[in-house]
């Protein structure tokens, strides 16, 4: 499929989060929103869907949790039911809603960090503890200490929050690493909820995103997985996701708990035709876009490693650079690459002030322009 990333798409004046959070000469390459347009036949289904001129409450139907299913058991080799999908307008709300429906107060929840911020705020919102485990590195590739995330576990830690492919390093569990796990949340009882947004952008050819709630009869029953269209087929202002809850009082669980506090109707209109849209004709267009992720990724690992004073590690998955800058010895290095002209995430925000986080889903040569501006900041230091 012919698709022209590299064309560039002015997005000022557009109300943009992404766009509208710096003044005009920083380049935003923070929040993970892509600057590309959509699969044309999205945006020909929400043409058609605008034409009807009737926007009222609107429910899910059965061809669109049909297309769920077989999503799931084509690209990952997972088996599901429709009964099992519970549609939600977001992530975010679906992890705020799981740390309150399986960790009940003064009960603790436990997550691998650095991590995608609203796993670290989730727990503090619900009044519930957080316990961070860190990732370690070893032969240049972030994995979980296992050992450590055991030793931490309490009897009053009911949940593991799970981020495959993690955000913001890019990795991708393997099975074995998810088996491990799973023993280890069987042996403490643990409630996993896996936030699984990114699982259709894996960069790496070698490595394969695998369920969670795949992995055993016990993963399945003692988890949540989350997904949605929106960050692959750059619809994150729609709002429309998923959790696929297998467990009949997990789900009644959850249910009770967003009850008053997300939406009765889930998502909305134009998120549930966007999805359907994406999710039936769209996987021509995702495979173009890994082609040029994976071009951009490669261009962005290179140059960032020839930079004197930063450093980073190939991503297996995500749009989302990790990049280390401890060595330049900055006091704050997220100011000082905004005030060079690129605004980053800064790596605090996730756990680790070491890290800053680069958006490099954009044309190639507004990534060209950004390194260009971090390695003049960095060569006048």
């Amino acid at each position: 499929m012919s698709i022209d990333f590299d064309k560039l798409v002015d997005r000022t004046n557009t109300s943009s989060l992404k766009w509208e959070r710096f003044s005009s000469d920083v380049l935003p390459m923070w929040v993970a929103d892509m600057d590309f347009q959509s699969a044309p036949e999205i945006i020909e289904a929400l043409h058609q869907r605008i034409d009807h001129g009737v926007f009222g409450y609107t429910e899910p139907d059965s061809e669109l949790e049909q297309l769920v299913v077989e999503r799931c058991r084509n690209l990952y080799h997972w088996d599901i039911e429709p009964d099992w999908i519970v549609w939600t307008p977001g992530l975010v709300s679906a992890l705020n809603v799981c740390v309150r429906a399986y960790a009940g107060k003064r009960e603790g929840v436990i997550s691998p960090v650095p991590v995608y911020y609203p796993f670290l705020m989730a727990p503090k919102l619900a009044g519930r503890e957080l316990i961070g485990v860190e990732w370690i590195k070893q032969n240049d590739q972030w994995v979980l200490d296992l050992e450590s995330l055991e030793q931490k576990i309490t009897p009053s830690t009911k949940l593991l929050m799970l981020c495959n492919p993690q955000n913001p390093n890019g990795r991708v569990f393997t099975r074995a690493e998810l088996e491990k796990l799973e023993q280890l949340c069987k042996k403490h009882g643990l409630v996993v909820c896996s936030d699984e947004v990114h699982c259709d952008l894996i960069l790496d050819r070698h490595a394969e995103h695998i369920p969670y709630a795949s992995i055993s009869e016990f993963a399945r029953e003692n988890s949540v997985t989350l997904m949605s269209p929106s960050k692959t087929f750059n619809l994150a202002g729609f709002g429309c996701a998923f959790a696929i809850i297998p467990n009949n009082q997990l789900r009644h669980q959850f249910n009770r708990v967003r009850t008053g506090i997300v939406p009765s109707t889930d998502s909305t209109l134009i998120g549930y035709t966007a999805a359907k849209a994406a999710y039936r004709h769209g996987e021509p267009w995702r495979q173009s876009l890994l082609d040029y992720l994976r071009s951009n990724h490669n261009y962005l690992m290179e140059a960032i490693n020839n930079i004197p004073g930063l450093s980073m590690e190939p991503l297996q998955a995500t749009y989302l650079a990790w990049i280390d800058v401890s060595e330049l010895g900055l006091d704050d290095p997220h100011q000082f690459f905004e005030q060079a002209g690129v605004g980053l995430s800064p790596g605090k925000q996730f756990g680790d002030e070491n890290y800053l986080r680069l958006n490099f889903g954009c044309s190639r040569s507004l990534l060209e322009e950004g390194v260009k501006r971090i390695a003049k900041a960095v060569a006048q230091l």
